[in-house]
């Protein structure tokens, strides 16, 4: 087990990388994120465990296999074939096709980049070593594009984004510069545009995405300007391309990504930084997986796996399920300790501060049972919520209690309470007089058929 500070103790950013490294293990190197990833983090800003397990590169993948609890999401190799094939047949020839959906939907005064022009067209080389390396080489051809006045293509820069203190770094299918010096991110997408409209989940999704880029290349833009002396401007219009109709063919269209941009700024701000969370962890506490000698087998006890998960607080919600690795582990802690959240967060907000299942089931009673007497709840047959799985059960959740447990309002004043107790019981007046329908006395019992007939062969059966 790797010795941590004591905890409370904020680290120092040396200290911090090195703290980090000994939360992934000896030798582990550190995952990168994506903007996807980055997207769905700023999703769920309150999620502690997340911020620190993205901010530190831990595989969570392999660590929810070893927890047990493997994600069941992912995309296909073919979808992967499929959207690398139709990137490089955008990108061919030099880009002619991007640079022309570029100009067509977004730059329309601009000089065209026709075959004659396509040769001025820069396209530089941006390899580089290490993600650190690419993105100083990126910065310094935006810059030098940003002065050169003509259109220049950058395929796959590297930018830096920062994430509660770390820098996480994120890489765009396409960022363009124009003649007079402005940026625009370019995201291909595999999924058709038919008859100039997209499915409008994938659009979203794919704005989110794209507004990280835009993120991270407003400070590489302020950095350039004051080197450069000229005020450059990253466009929050980007261009989306997917395949026309149901051909193969690109088109293009422009989405306006400044309320994702808004979003994605506020809530990235909102993360609690890494060194915060790093420094209050119990000393000790690591997410190596000591893989064995094949570097794929976990060789660490899941409980003692667990134990180190636990001790980073969670904010799981369903909607986690599609964009974490972790979620189905953390799915399963918060069932087994009877969280609200686990019902989702419209459900959460709703409750108030009741915070467990019980709490809300005993809310729920008449006014008699809250204030010790012998009513009961309206609610009949086993104390379950919707959602929830394992076996049905009245008593205490496992696991350890809410921080504001004590503090819920379960008195007959609150509106959460008062709530619970009106639609319990509307509830049991609904069964009380409900009825069921009976079939007309005078209306004989239709017979069923026995097991020991035979059956009535079809006429045209003896024919044949």
């Amino acid at each position: 087990m790797a010795a941590g500070p004591p905890a409370g103790q904020v680290l120092s950013s040396s200290s911090l990388r090195r703290r980090l490294g000994e939360l992934r293990g000896p030798g582990v190197r550190p995952r990168s994120l994506d903007a996807r990833a980055l997207a769905a983090l700023a999703a769920n800003p309150g999620c502690r465990r997340r911020a620190l397990l993205d901010g530190a590169g831990v595989d969570k993948g392999a660590l929810a296999g070893a927890l047990g609890s493997p994600a069941g999401y992912g995309q296909s190799q073919f979808a992967l074939v499929r959207g690398n094939a139709f990137e490089a047949r955008v990108k061919a020839d030099g880009g002619a096709e991007l640079l022309r959906l570029v100009r067509e939907r977004l730059d329309p005064g601009s000089p065209p980049p026709g075959p004659e022009e396509l040769g001025e067209a820069a396209a530089p080389d941006l390899s580089a070593a290490g993600p650190e390396g690419r993105a100083a080489r990126t910065a310094l051809a935006l810059r030098e594009a940003a002065t050169a006045g003509g259109w220049t293509l950058l395929d796959h820069p590297m930018l830096a984004v920062d994430v509660a203190g770390s820098p996480a770094y994120v890489e765009p299918d396409a960022v363009v510069v124009h003649p007079d010096g402005s940026w625009t991110v370019v995201e291909i997408k595999s999924f058709p545009m038919i008859d100039g409209s997209a499915d409008a989940a994938k659009v979203g999704a794919a704005a989110r995405q794209a507004a990280v880029y835009v993120l991270a290349l407003e400070p590489v833009a302020a950095h350039a300007a004051a080197h450069t002396g000229r005020a450059v401007r990253v466009r929050d219009r980007v261009l989306l391309v997917c395949p026309k109709d149901f051909s193969n063919l690109p088109t293009a269209a422009a989405v306006d990504v400044r309320k994702q941009l808004a979003t994605t700024r506020r809530q990235l701000g909102r993360l609690t930084r890494i060194e915060e969370i790093a420094a209050a962890l119990p000393e000790g506490t690591t997410f190596d997986l000591r893989l064995a000698d094949d570097g794929k087998t976990p060789t660490r006890p899941a409980e003692e796996l667990a134990a180190a998960v636990g001790a980073v607080g969670a904010a799981y919600a369903p909607e986690c399920l599609a964009a974490c690795e972790l979620a189905f582990h953390c799915r399963k802690q918060a069932r087994r300790e009877g969280a609200v959240e686990a019902l989702g967060r419209g459900v959460r907000g709703e409750l108030g501060g009741l915070r467990t299942i019980e709490e809300v089931l005993a809310a729920a009673g008449t006014g008699d049972r809250a204030d010790g007497g012998d009513g009961g709840a309206p609610c009949e047959g086993p104390h379950t919520a919707a959602g929830l799985d394992g076996p049905a059960t009245t008593s205490a959740p496992a696991g350890p209690h809410h921080p504001h447990d004590s503090d819920a309002p379960t008195g007959p004043d609150d509106p959460a309470v008062l709530a619970l107790r009106r639609a319990a019981a509307l509830r049991a007046e609904a069964l009380a007089t409900a009825t069921v329908p009976q079939a007309p006395p005078d209306e004989p019992p239709v017979p069923r058929p026995r097991a020991e007939e035979p059956a009535v062969p079809h006429p045209r059966a003896e024919e044949a």
